[in-house]
């Protein structure tokens, strides 16, 4: 028996596997970009509350582009969203100079803030 075998009216190459003949499925290759923290938490929950997006992403190959566009528009709304509260609270430099303490107190809890939403509008959905 052949080891690999191709079917002309499907297209398709088969590989022998025990006694069975089984379909060479692949997903299409595509280029591997790097999907950072946010792709990673979105990844998570895709995996856990939402599997058909999932399975639909992986096999046709877009997962990685997905995840990766994902995290580069998680991370463009959170220093948006850093600037404008900053700005907003009159957290700024002079504050810095001032009393540097009450500024990273500050600037954390923006910080936190700013991921939060991030996580609520972008990540979680």
């Amino acid at each position: 028996m052949e080891q690999t075998i191709h079917n002309k009216q499907n297209g398709l190459d088969y590989t022998l596997c025990g006694d069975y003949y089984l379909p060479n499925f692949l997903p299409p290759q595509t280029e591997e970009k790097e999907i950072g923290i946010w792709g990673l938490r979105h990844l998570g929950y895709i995996k856990q509350h939402r599997k058909v997006r999932y399975i639909n992403l992986l096999t046709t190959g877009k997962l990685n582009a997905y995840l990766a566009e994902i995290n580069e528009r998680a991370q463009n709304m959170k220093a948006a969203l850093i600037k404008q509260i900053s700005e907003h609270e009159g957290v700024n430099e002079m504050l810095k100079e001032q009393n540097q303490m009450e500024w990273v107190q500050r600037m954390n809890s923006i910080c936190n803030r700013a991921e939060e939403i991030v996580n609520n509008e972008i990540i979680f959905r």
